[in-house]
Formats: structure tokens, sequence, C-alpha cells
């Protein structure tokens, strides 16, 4: 067998293991947590534009929302600007929200917007304050000092998402269009707020009640003790692992984010290692997957 029929055939048989996906997730909306090295390598910037396009043109609906913290970080460097974090948030004061609003939702979002569109989709570029697409209201840390009392930090302007307009989207998603979000939002007095674009990604899936919500990471996914990556948790079992310790840190949040989601209504959400090639379309098409499913349905199962 010549090697270009031998390539035909492998083309021909992975169209047709994805078939039975692409039908299930038909006319479904697909919200994806874009960020981390993804963002920064442009290979893998190239290989999640056409995994987007892809998803649009076999039907269906991806809404992308994406970080961008390093390039703010960058951008602070070079104008001579510290930005303090505490517990990975970023203290935000006005000058550096000012920051934040020009490389979130320009230059990063615009170039995201770009690289769909040069790979044949139709991609639009929002923040939160665009026809109030996302209400924010300030978010104000709980930190146990040593002695066990509780304290709030004030951030500046850090914020948490109130609701979302979803009537954009749904808007943008009939006339075939692919939105793209920056995590910036606004509060009923018109400040503008840095909120994390997890919360944002797992928010905006919780109002238009997404299908699946997939958060690309810089990891494999949800680890066990031994270090494996486990591919399927429900909310009772991640409650379990967040107390035994097995999950902590930096990961609590992401997850959280993840599972509040899922007990909101969207049927499955997946945190994902972004650093894969295609990890979108291998998450989506394929039994595998590349990361850790959680999932209401699989707690129906077990039950």
């Amino acid at each position: 067998m010549s090697l270009n029929l031998a390539q035909a055939k492998t083309t021909a048989e992975v169209l047709t293991t994805a078939l039975p996906y692409i039908q299930r997730f038909e006319d479904k909306i697909i919200v994806v947590k874009y960020g981390g090295n993804a963002m920064t390598d442009p290979e893998l910037e190239s290989s999640f534009a056409r995994d987007i396009v892809l998803l649009k043109t076999v039907g269906l609906h991806p809404v992308v929302v994406h970080g961008g913290g390093p390039q703010v970080d960058n951008l602070l460097k070079e104008l001579g600007r510290q930005s303090d974090r505490i517990d990975g948030m970023r203290v935000t004061n006005q000058s550096t929200m000012d920051v934040v609003e020009m490389v979130l939702g320009g230059s990063v979002n615009k170039s995201i917007v770009s690289l769909i569109n040069k790979h044949g989709g139709r991609a639009i570029g929002l923040t939160g304050k665009d026809a109030n697409l996302i209400r924010a209201k300030k978010l104000m840390m709980n930190k146990v000092d040593e002695a066990g009392h509780d304290h709030e930090i004030d951030l500046g302007f850090v914020g948490e998402v109130v609701s979302v307009n979803k009537d954009v989207i749904m808007m943008l998603i009939g006339s075939n269009f692919i939105p793209v979000i920056a995590p910036i939002g606004v509060d009923k007095d018109g400040n503008s707020y840095n909120i994390n674009a997890d919360l944002v990604a797992g928010k905006v899936a919780e109002f238009i009640q997404a299908e699946k919500l997939l958060l690309l990471t810089n990891i494999k996914g949800v680890l066990d003790k031994e270090g494996k990556v486990v591919t399927g948790l429900t909310p009772k079992s991640v409650d379990a692992m967040i107390a035994d310790g097995t999950i902590s840190g930096g990961m609590i949040p992401k997850i959280q984010c993840a599972l509040d989601a899922v007990r909101g209504g969207v049927k499955s959400a997946v945190i994902v290692d972004g650093r894969v090639p295609n990890a979108t379309l291998l998450e989506i098409f394929t039994n595998e997957g590349v990361g850790t499913l959680i999932s209401r349905d699989l707690e129906s199962a077990l039950s």
C-alpha cells in the first residue's frame, strides 16, 4: 500500500470515529476557556484556532472565553510597574486596570479573533462591558490568619460575575458568529473589573446552559494521590477529594468553577491539557479525551 493511500485510510478512519460525536453535539453550545501555554506557542495558537473553526463548521457552537495574565505581566513590566498577587489573584488598582483592559480587551482579544478568522471562522471579539454582557461586583477575598481570625482583603478592581447577558451571546450564535470574550466585567455604576477567566467561562456556560465547558490548562488534569490523571469525576467525588486533600492549592478554584457550572445545569465540564495539539477536538470527538471530566450523569450512572 502506498504511503498516500495509507494516510488517506487513516484520515477516513478518524472521520468515521468522530461521526457519532459530531452527531451527538450538533447544534450544541461548547464554552472553551483558552489560556496558558496554548496562548504563547504559535503552533498551539494555530491548532486552537483551527479546532474552533472545525467545531463551528461541523455544526457545533463554540464560545471562547480567554485569559491573558502573562501578556498583562509583560506590559506592566515594560511600563516599569509592579503587580502584586495574593493567593494567585492580581491586586488591581486603577492604573493596572487600564493595562488589563488594554491587553485583554484589545491586543489579546483581537489577536484570537484574527487567528480564528484567518482559518475561515467568523469570530467577533467582546468584553463584558459590551452591551453589559458581564455584570460584575467587587470581589473581597477572605483570608484566615495564623490565629484563626477571618480578614477581608480588598484586591482593588477585581470582580466576580453577577450575571451574563445571554441574549447577546445567543444572538451572535444565531447569526453564525463565534463569540470571543475577554474576562472584564462592569458594575451598575460603570466601574470595570478584572475577573478570573475560568470563573467567567463557568458563568457564561451556566447562563447559556451550554452542553460542555472546557477549561484548557497547563496541567494534564486532576491527579490522584499517585499522580495519575483522574478521567471521570462526579460532584460528590470532587467534594471528597477536596476534603481529603487530594485536590488542593491552585487546582481548587479551577475545579470549583467546573463544579459550579455542572451544578448550575451545564451537562459536563472538562479540565483539559491545553499543551496537547488539537486538545479541543480530542476531548470532544474521541472516547479517551485528554483531561478530567466532571459530570452529574456519571453520578446518576454510579448510584
